[in-house]
């Protein structure tokens, strides 16, 4: 996963500041006006390590640019990356080719992730992981909210890669995590469809003998706007992933 060789300037044709670049937060986007202040703040009373958000866009019509650009003239830290091939999936492979060291994030701009277990997983990250994932189903996490059938089958298929195939997370699924570049750098994303990257990356870190670390977390629904997930579109890529890794338990055991 190369850099974008543009990297060096957002849309708003400013320089990036200089330094301070080892955690990116990629936040793809997509009519999320009304949710992303909220977002933002609670980033800034959140995180307390140096980051710099990316916010990933299809479309300049997006209603979420304005708002984000006017917190973007008064705070540097915010990039902009407009994803011209449109999609989550192509959106999450923009975001993560984007920095060239340190850790990245993952977060969704739709308030359901737990931002103040972002310092715990950069401090996991700082001890060596190159995954961290934000997990529902670990003692003291949960979810709160969402369609029943996608929660029960994202907690059977969590429990059973942690459990039966030995994946160190009991929430490979979950999207809220973080990566070392150093990953990055040593994969190709093969997904199709979307969100099964965060397991995908999961399940090749496990693999290829990285530490992959969690730390439970609460997720809630979204309250406003309108998710991008399609669980029946996405299931196949999400089996590719978990028969991938049990059969990697099967030739090792």
């Amino acid at each position: 996963m190369g850099p974008d060789p543009d990297r060096k300037r957002n849309d708003l044709g400013r320089s990036e500041p200089e330094g301070d670049d080892d955690l990116h937060i990629v936040v793809p986007v997509r009519n999320e006006a009304d949710n992303f202040p909220p977002f933002y703040e609670s980033l800034l009373r959140h995180v307390s390590m140096p980051f710099r958000l990316v916010i990933v866009y299809d479309s300049e019509e997006d209603t979420t640019l304005p708002v984000a650009r006017a917190l973007a003239e008064k705070d540097p830290r915010i990039i902009f990356l407009r994803n011209d091939a449109g999609g989550i999936l192509n959106a999450l492979r923009l975001g993560l080719a984007y920095p060239q060291s340190g850790a990245v994030i993952v977060s969704m701009a739709d308030l359901s992730d737990d931002h103040s277990k972002i310092d715990e997983m950069y401090s996991l990250y700082r001890s060596g992981c190159d995954v961290v994932a934000a997990s529902r189903y670990s003692k003291g996490g949960k979810q709160i909210g969402g369609p029943l059938f996608k929660r029960l089958l994202s907690q059977t298929a969590g429990l059973s890669l942690h459990f039966l195939a030995g994946l160190p997370t009991r929430d490979p699924t979950n999207n809220f995590k973080l990566y070392s570049s150093r990953l990055l750098r040593s994969v190709t994303l093969e997904s199709t469809k979307g969100f099964e990257v965060a397991l995908e990356l999961t399940v090749k870190a496990h693999l290829s003998g990285m530490r992959v670390g969690e730390v439970p977390a609460i997720w809630r629904d979204r309250v406003a706007g309108r998710s991008s997930f399609r669980l029946f579109a996405w299931l196949p890529g999400y089996l590719r992933w978990y028969k991938r890794a049990f059969h990697a338990r099967r030739w090792t055991m």
